[in-house]
């Protein structure tokens, strides 16, 4: 029992210390990239990788649609009789 009390301070310490660990700042690269003139959208100035998630989202969405009138389509016609 004692064990886990003692696991139990030793993992709240580790959460409670106020030491945090350095992260470099990238904001001031991100807005130079962002603010430059080179006739891209904003939504592709990130690079590639801005591209492909754009891409996926709108395909994702396209499908979406039409997926949506299908069935709305389909919802629409009467019912066969047999």
């Amino acid at each position: 029992m004692r064990n886990y009390l003692v696991f139990g301070q030793r993992l709240s310490r580790s959460f409670a210390t106020s030491s945090r660990t350095r992260i470099q700042n990238r904001v001031i690269e991100k807005q130079k990239i962002f603010q430059e003139d080179n006739n891209l959208p904003v939504h592709t100035k990130g690079g590639t990788s801005d591209v492909i998630l754009f891409r996926i989202t709108m395909g994702i969405s396209i499908a979406g649609t039409c997926l949506s009138l299908f069935e709305l389509f389909k919802a629409a016609r009467p019912k066969h009789a047999k």
